[in-house]
C-alpha cells in the first residue's frame, strides 16, 4: 500500500485557513458601521452577541451614585433594570403596556417627579413585543434634562432610522442579526465623549475584562487603532463586513423601506385574514418595522398554532411569544432577507391554514390581496 501524502489528506474549506484579520481591516469595518449610523462618535465592535456591549455599557457608566430612568416596553427593558440595580444604581422604572409605546411626555413627567435622574435606558424596537419607541422625541427630552442616554437599537438598525448623533444618544448598541441580515456573534456600540468621561470617573467600571469598554478606549481607540486587544472573531467580522456591503449596495433607505412595507403588509393581511387573529400592537405608529406580533383568537394556544403553521414549511420566520406570551402571541420575524412580500404572504397563508385546522373560518384570498395592496 502506498503511503498517503499530506497533500492528499488536507481538507480545505472557505471558512478555514484564512489570513489573519489585521487591525487596519478591523478598523475599516468599524468605519463602515459608523457611516451606517451617521455618527462621528467612536464606534467599537465587540466580539460577542449584543448582550456583551449592552451589559458592558451599563456596568461602565452606572453605579451607586446613579439614578436611572429605565423605560420598560418589553423584556429587554426589564433586563436593563436588573443590571442597573446590580450596579447599585437607584432605578425608577417607567413601564407601559407591551402593546403600545412610551411617549416623550411620559419621560418628561418622570424627570419632573425625579429631577435627580442622570441616566436613561431605552429599547428602540422591542422585537419580542413588536413595538417601537419615538427615540428622536425622547432624545430631545433627555438632552434638555442633561441625563446620559443609553439606547438598545439591536432590532431597529436596518429596519428604521437609527441616528445617535442627531438624537443625542450617548451609548447606542446595535447587532447585525436582525434587520441587517448579518451575524449574531459580533455587535457594536457608539460612544459619546460624555459617556467615555462617565466611564473614566466610575471606579466600578469593568477593566481588564471582556465586558470592558474602557479597555477598548485606552488600548484601541486612544492607541490609534493599531493593535487589537485580542484575536478577533474572524468569521463573524467578515460576515459583518459582508452584510454592511450588502446594505450599502441596496441602499439603507431601500432596506428600511422593505421592512416598513413588510410590517404594513403583515398588519393589513392579518386584518383581512380574519379568524380572530389581530395585531398585538394596537396602533400602527407604535408597531416596529422589524417584526409584527399578532394576538391569537381566544381558546387557541399560540405555540400550537405556530407548530401547525410550521408543519407545512419549517423555515418560515414564525415563532410564538416568549414566556407568559407563549400562549397568546405569534411573532412574524420579517427582517433581513425575510423582509419580502413573498415571505409575508407565505407566513399569513400558513397561519390561515393552521387556523382552519382549528375550525376557524379565514379568508386566505382576502389576506393575499391585502398584502399585495399594502406593499409599498
Amino acid at each position: 500500500m502506498e503511503p498517503v501524502s499530506e497533500e492528499s489528506t488536507a481538507v480545505t474549506h472557505p471558512f478555514l485557513d484564512l489570513a489573519p484579520l489585521n487591525a487596519a481591516h478591523f478598523a475599516s469595518i468599524e468605519d463602515r458601521v459608523a457611516r451606517l449610523l451617521a455618527t462621528e462618535q467612536d464606534v467599537v465592535i465587540m466580539q460577542g452577541e449584543a448582550l456583551l456591549p449592552l451589559e458592558g455599557a451599563i456596568r461602565a457608566t452606572a453605579g451607586p451614585g446613579t439614578t436611572a430612568l429605565n423605560v420598560i416596553t418589553g423584556p429587554y427593558g426589564q433586563t436593563f433594570g436588573n443590571w442597573l440595580r446590580d450596579c447599585g444604581a437607584t432605578v425608577i422604572d417607567l413601564a407601559v403596556p407591551f402593546h403600545t409605546a412610551v411617549t416623550a411626555a411620559q419621560v418628561r413627567e418622570a424627570f419632573a417627579a425625579h429631577p435627580e435622574i442622570d441616566f436613561v435606558s431605552l429599547v428602540h424596537a422591542e422585537a419580542a413585543t413588536g413595538n417601537t419607541n419615538p427615540v428622536a422625541e425622547i432624545g430631545a427630552a433627555v438632552r434638555e434634562h442633561g441625563a446620559l442616554f443609553y439606547l438598545d437599537a439591536v432590532a431597529s438598525i436596518g429596519a428604521e432610522p437609527v441616528l445617535p448623533d442627531a438624537w443625542g444618544v450617548d451609548l447606542c448598541v446595535i447587532g447585525a442579526q436582525k434587520a441587517m441580515g448579518g451575524p449574531a456573534g459580533v455587535s457594536a456600540v457608539s460612544v459619546s465623549e460624555r459617556a467615555w468621561a462617565r466611564m473614566a470617573a466610575n471606579p466600578a467600571a469593568p477593566r481588564r475584562s471582556y465586558l470592558s469598554l474602557l479597555d477598548w478606549k485606552e488600548r484601541w481607540v486612544d492607541g490609534g487603532r493599531k493593535a487589537l486587544l485580542h484575536a478577533p472573531a474572524q468569521l463573524e467580522m467578515l460576515a459583518l463586513e459582508a452584510c454592511v456591503e450588502r446594505i450599502e449596495a441596496e441602499g439603507l433607505e431601500a432596506v428600511m423601506a422593505r421592512h416598513a412595507s413588510a410590517a404594513a403588509a403583515t398588519r393589513a393581511g392579518t386584518v383581512a385574514l380574519g379568524g380572530g387573529l389581530e395585531p398585538y400592537v394596537h396602533e400602527a405608529a407604535d408597531a416596529a418595522p422589524v417584526a409584527t406580533t399578532l394576538r391569537t383568537p381566544a381558546g387557541i394556544d399560540a405555540s400550537e398554532l405556530v407548530a401547525k403553521a410550521l408543519a407545512s414549511d419549517p423555515v418560515l420566520p414564525l415563532v410564538a411569544g416568549g414566556g407568559a406570551l407563549a400562549r397568546e402571541m405569534v411573532r412574524v420575524n420579517h427582517y433581513g432577507p425575510d423582509a419580502t412580500r413573498g415571505v409575508v404572504q407565505s407566513c399569513l397563508g400558513a397561519l390561515g391554514a393552521a387556523l382552519a385546522e382549528f375550525g376557524v373560518p379565514v379568508d386566505l384570498e382576502g389576506a393575499r390581496r391585502a398584502v399585495t395592496e399594502a406593499w409599498a
